[in-house]
């Protein structure tokens, strides 16, 4: 997709859109003289004593890039940190349209520096491991760019928020900052013989053009060194967790890695199961991934794509989260103006914005104080939810099971 279809009318300097796509070929936003000119940010302020941060890895295949691109304004706040990852699939036009469109589209990220657009892109295999390892790479990514966020965030093209940031900040505000939330089950069913079993390479790994994976006519047993655990891919996972799947200071999470190279769909089994046989982070998990979904039945291998019919589902559900759509639906459109009373080309407004709002003004190309949110009405849903998965856990009957 041409680049010029994407970008909005706001800049048209071809510097800057050239230092714009040589920063999406490095991988990484490099300053400028032109961005020091833009108003300092506000200082914004982590730790145990200001609202948490959320580190966002959303990721797309080829064609994905607009869809990406009305997510991460549907999800930002200058608090966050964000880190985009369209597979090696799509041609590097597309890649590098969606870094330059991430950066001319809203001021407040030209300022505070928060977006970056993977340069060298990864296979994600669905059915294989390097979406698993697109997702630990990532995770180490973000990491090292910024020592302040508190959850790591899995999103795809195919989700979009039920909740604005500042509701999301204001109630995780009370959750314990170790907490990982993860659908996970030890009770594997059929799963056993369809997943556990089978002995699978990925081709993306080492093919450059094939997507699929190769499985072995030999099976192996279920082990029995460790608990096999599986569920939702998607995740809401704890800063001090990642770092010891990262850093590691104990064998474990090597141990399995090595293990999910050979399994089906390693991204439903990886994280459940580290966690679940981790010493220090078995108590430390929420039975529940905060998504919305709609499944056939009995269910298939994805949920049903969303649509109006589910609106109203979705918003009495509380959760933060939804999946999947269709580009450009028009339910899409009704959780914009709704719930996140955001327009088409503009961020998610919140309390950092300062800007006067009419039809034709950003409130976000102003802001002020960062540290501060103002949370709505769907929070209070959002809490209660989360109030009744705290006291789920707190008695341990949503807690791993061994």
């Amino acid at each position: 997709m041409a680049a010029e279809k994407w970008l909005f009318p706001i800049i048209s300097v071809s510097f800057v859109t050239v230092l714009l796509f040589l920063s999406a070929i490095s991988g990484f936003t490099a300053s400028s003289a032109f961005f020091s000119r833009l108003p300092d940010p506000a200082y914004v302020l982590h730790g145990r004593r200001h609202p948490p941060s959320f580190a966002y890895y959303i990721s797309g295949a080829r064609g994905d890039g607009r869809r990406m691109l009305r997510l991460l304004l549907a999800v930002y706040h200058p608090r966050n940190r964000y880190l985009l990852h369209l597979s090696h699939d799509a041609p590097e036009s597309e890649r590098a349209a969606l870094a330059s469109a991430t950066k001319l589209a809203v001021p407040a990220i030209r300022a505070f520096g928060n977006v970056d657009v993977v340069g060298k892109a990864g296979a994600m295999t669905y059915m294989g491991p390097s979406g698993l390892a697109a997702t630990l790479n990532a995770a180490a990514v973000l990491l090292r760019l910024d020592k302040g966020w508190d959850w790591f965030v899995t999103l795809t093209a195919e989700d979009y928020p039920l909740v604005t940031q500042d509701d999301l900040i204001h109630v995780f505000s009370s959750m314990p900052r170790d907490l990982n939330f993860i659908d996970h089950t030890s009770d594997l069913g059929w799963k056993e013989s369809q997943r556990v079993q089978p002995i699978i390479v990925d081709a993306g790994i080492y093919l450059s053009k094939r997507s699929q994976y190769f499985q072995a006519s030999e099976r192996r047993k279920t082990p029995d060194s460790f608990k096999f655990f599986t569920g939702s891919p998607w995740v809401i996972l704890s800063r001090s967790f990642l770092e010891y799947c990262i850093l590691g200071w104990d064998n474990l999470p090597r141990m399995l890695l090595l293990y999910f190279t050979n399994v089906i769909l390693s991204q439903e089994a990886y994280f459940q199961s580290v966690v679940c046989n981790s010493v220090e982070f078995h108590n430390k998990t929420v039975n529940n991934d905060l998504r919305y979904m709609e499944w056939d039945n009995p269910p298939q291998m994805e949920p049903l794509f969303l649509n109006h019919s589910h609106f109203e589902k979705m918003c009495a559900s509380g959760v933060p989260f939804s999946r999947k759509f269709r580009e450009d639906d028009a339910v899409l459109d009704s959780i914009d103006e709704q719930i996140l009373h955001r327009k088409y080309h503009w961020v998610t407004p919140g309390a950092w914005c300062s800007g006067k709002r009419s039809w034709f003004s950003d409130p976000c190309s102003q802001w002020k104080n960062v540290n501060s949110v103002r949370p709505g009405p769907h929070a209070e849903k959002f809490e209660v939810l989360m109030k009744r998965l705290l006291e789920q856990w707190k008695s341990g009957s949503n807690s791993c099971r061994l």
